[in-house]
């Protein structure tokens, strides 16, 4: 039952704290705009609200109510009406009016209730930290754990890893090496939580060997763990080393999730591994994800990768409710074999479905294919009839396919598209030029050649190796 039905005599005034909690918000000048204190409170009608009605324990209920939904406009009137009562006296009230408003994405009125308590505890400063790493503000997250550190407040497993959150969205690998010391000195860093956080940076930041080591070091590996580093050896192109790890895991005992399924998926994809991508699809249905919309579309990629067009279409049919990511691996395992009427006739179902709209990828992918097929009057249709901008990349495709099959009509007009987004990129008139080349218009490959030297728009050079 809801706090309403627990307290009697909050149930009793319910229609005056309506009325209070909408005075409160729409006429407390000072609190609305500051928060700073409740001296405009004073000229409302709440001045006539019995105090005895509302207690500590009451008011924790009606802000913890507000936080799980995520209610700011309910959840700032009782912030105003605690103030009123004098209640904002004690760090957990506090406390728990950080964690209102950090859940809300309102970090600076969280950081005017955090600067203006009295008394810190390692709760304050964990919620404060975490609110900024949750809400994208990794930079004052690391600013604050700084803070924390000078005045010798102390560390929970809890600070560090959210603190080590932050450093992975800023990939800040120096700071992060400062906090892995610090986890080392409280003996920390053995810690699943604290040494997952770690290896999580420095997977992110390109430092995989460091991060391998953090891993070989945790006593009790967590499922997190095992995916963290399998993510992170994906995400630095060692596809190999995370199909070992995956199988390390297996002997392990790992429990799969579909996040993991996913990702090894992903790497049997790379790696055209036909026989893995079909035992781990018994998995799939052994484990029950097999209505998963990400694990489905991974088991199309891989089918299409390996060149069983045939199955990866079964795939897609089986699944009864279809996601833009399905759709998207569906038309591109078309296009990825030159399957063009079939590409065509799935975008156009995409298009007709009222449960999903088609996305920039979908456009681009059938621009692509149209374009590689020789059919660049379509694609430069498609490019006009589609409800997004158009990026460089989309008109750098059908300019490329022009080459190819020598149009040089839509060339021109992709070109002009290209040199107005991207007028520096001397690439696109050295395309054009060749464009020109290929359709024997000597005169107008020289003279796209001397508006490059001209203009001094620059042209990437290649490099090698060898």
């Amino acid at each position: 039952m809801g706090i309403w039905f627990n307290h009697q005599s909050i149930k009793q005034c319910a229609c005056s704290l309506i009325a209070v909690l909408s005075g409160i918000h729409f006429g407390a000048r000072s609190f609305c705009n500051k928060l700073n204190n409740g001296i405009a409170l004073k000229d409302r009608s709440l001045i006539r609200f019995d105090r005895n009605l509302i207690d500590m324990f009451t008011l924790h209920e009606l802000l913890q109510q507000c936080t799980q939904k995520r209610s700011l406009l309910v959840g700032k009137g009782c912030h105003g009406l605690a103030i009123h009562l004098g209640l904002v006296t004690d760090t957990v009230t506090c406390n728990i009016l950080i964690n209102l408003y950090t859940k809300c994405g309102r970090n600076d009125c969280a950081r005017h209730v955090f600067d203006s308590m009295s008394f810190r505890s390692i709760v304050s400063w964990n919620t404060m930290i975490a609110g900024y790493t949750c809400n994208g503000d990794g930079l004052q997250a690391l600013k604050l754990f700084s803070k924390m550190h000078q005045e010798g407040t102390q560390m929970s497993e809890f600070t560090l890893s959210s603190t080590l959150c932050a450093c992975a969205a800023e990939c800040a690998t120096i700071e992060c090496r400062q906090l892995h010391a610090i986890a080392m000195k409280l003996a920390l860093d053995s810690n699943s939580f604290v040494g997952t956080a770690v290896l999580d940076v420095y997977a992110k930041c390109n430092m995989i060997n460091d991060a391998c080591l953090v891993f070989e070091k945790i006593p009790e590996k967590t499922a997190v763990t095992w995916s963290t580093l399998f993510v992170g050896l994906m995400q630095n192109g060692l596809h190999e080393d995370a199909l070992r790890l995956f199988q390390g895991s297996q002997r392990e005992g790992i429990q799969l999730t579909e996040f993991t399924l996913s990702a090894i998926l992903s790497t049997c994809a790379s790696l055209a591994l036909m026989i893995e991508g079909m035992q781990l699809h018994a998995d799939v249905i052994k484990y029950g994800f097999n209505n998963n919309l990400f694990v489905a579309s991974s088991l199309v990629d891989v089918y299409a990768r390996c060149g069983q067009i045939e199955k990866a279409y079964l795939v897609f049919a089986d699944m009864k409710h279809k996601n833009v990511v399905l759709w998207n691996a569906m038309i591109t395992s078309f296009t990825r074999h030159g399957l063009v009427e079939e590409a065509r006739c799935y975008f156009d179902l995409l298009v007709t479905d009222q449960t999903v709209k088609p996305n920039i990828v979908h456009y681009s992918c059938m621009v692509d294919v149209l374009g590689r097929s020789g059919k660049t009057d379509e694609a430069w249709e498609l490019i006009q009839q589609m409800p997004f901008e158009p990026t460089p990349s989309m008109w750098g495709s059908l300019l490329g396919s022009c080459r190819k099959y020598r149009n040089v009509g839509i060339a021109r007009l992709a070109a002009e598209q290209l040199f107005k987004l991207e007028p520096e990129n001397g690439g696109n008139h050295a395309l054009l030029s060749d464009v020109y080349a290929a359709s024997g218009s000597w005169e107008n490959a020289v003279l796209a050649r001397k508006y490059l030297n001209d203009t001094g728009a620059r042209k990437d050079t290649a490099s090698s190796w060898m």
